[in-house]
């Protein structure tokens, strides 16, 4: 049996731009064997609707090429792939832990043609200029320090007209929903994880994490600085997660 870990994280927002990331690096390569149950679990499922509904909204107009950025264990990639017929998508994480389970599912759900998954960091993605038609990120971008610029890779690797798809979760500033959210976030959501997580301090991270992420029109406001037009926010389960979806200029030509 896993000896439990007792660790305690800092705030995301006292530590550095490298402290962040050596955070999540740790933080993800010790909850593998428990990450998608947890996270369907926690989240009544609602995560696999939201993914379905990120995947409904995707375009595939040129290169048939998806990108799932800091995929985890593949599940958008999978669902994506099942979606649209023909796809070739990629999966790049930077946690190896996360991607040898990810790999595993792939070839047990018979993807192992259509998904590739490869370590890679966000901020400096191994791809040319214009290669997919859509690069996407489910529940990451909290995790990347330099959000601005894990976006502008993203753009630079989508072809024009492309779709950049981010789905995040955000803290829920309306009154009447907010006080209990917060204690869901703070105390249920860390109760139950540290019932069942290796890592139980793993939940509280993400707790702080989703209360330090930026409001919904501030990250519209990211991304449309990133260099997207016709950026939309969509709001799912009372704002819990929204999905934003910025299209790439298509002045530039392949």
């Amino acid at each position: 049996m896993e000896k439990r870990l007792n660790k305690k994280y800092p705030s995301v927002s006292n530590v550095t731009g490298k402290e962040h990331a050596g955070m999540v690096k740790e933080i993800f390569s010790t909850i593998t064997k428990q990450y998608d149950f947890l996270n369907h679990f926690l989240s009544m499922r609602r995560d696999v609707a939201w993914r379905r509904f990120t995947v409904k909204k995707m375009r595939f107009f040129h290169t048939r090429r998806f990108l799932d950025v800091a995929c985890g264990t593949a599940d958008l990639s999978i669902m994506a792939a099942k979606k649209h017929h023909g796809i070739k998508a990629t999966g790049v994480d930077f946690v190896q832990a996360m991607l040898d389970v990810g790999k595993e599912k792939v070839g047990r759900k018979r993807f192992s043609q259509q998904i590739a998954l490869a370590n890679a960091d966000a901020t400096s993605l191994p791809f040319k200029d214009n290669t997919f038609d859509i690069a996407a990120i489910a529940f990451g971008i909290r995790n990347i320090p330099d959000r601005m610029r894990a976006l502008r890779e993203m753009v630079r690797v989508i072809a024009p007209d492309g779709q950049v798809m981010v789905l995040e979760m955000t803290y829920i500033r309306n009154r009447l929903f907010k006080r209990l959210y917060n204690i869901y976030l703070n105390r249920i959501l860390p109760g139950i994880a540290g019932l069942l997580s290796f890592n139980p301090a793993a939940y509280m991270y993400l707790a702080d994490s989703i209360m330090n992420f930026p409001s919904p029109e501030q990250f519209a406001g990211l991304m449309e600085d990133a260099g997207l037009k016709q950026v939309k926010k969509y709001k799912l389960t009372f704002g819990i997660t929204y999905l934003y979806i910025g299209v790439k200029t298509g002045e530039s030509q392949i």
